[in-house]
């Protein structure tokens, strides 16, 4: 089983999040660290690959995100955890890219001295 690291404050934002939500996106999270995926679960594009995922719920209230990384073999790096606020479209904003983007390159940098 892959050890599950939540890079910033992943896991302050995660706990912040509707209690359903939260049961879902540590169930998606517990299949990543077996190896598997869940049913909420796509390729957030825009990475060069399938190892960059989004977990995606839905209520009342709105659209929630987290986002998780398998590109490093022992360790599940969750990178964001987020209530979509934009209005236009389904594209994940510029901003939240771009936090996600330093701290998958972070992630990188925590695995090499830690993890290798």
């Amino acid at each position: 089983m892959k050890i599950l690291y939540y890079v910033g404050s992943s896991e302050k934002d995660l706990k912040k999040l509707p209690e359903e939500t939260v049961d879902a996106f540590v169930y998606g999270l517990s299949l990543a660290q077996e190896g598997g995926k869940s049913p909420k679960g796509k390729v957030l594009k825009g990475f060069g690959g399938a190892d960059v995922i989004e977990l995606i719920d839905r209520d009342a209230a709105g659209t929630y995100r987290a986002v998780y990384t398998v590109r490093m073999p022992k360790v599940v790096f969750v990178l964001h955890v987020f209530q979509k606020k934009s209005k236009h479209g389904i594209a994940t904003p510029k901003q939240d890219m771009d936090l996600i983007k330093s701290r998958l390159q972070r992630a990188q940098e925590i695995y090499k001295e830690s993890y290798k």
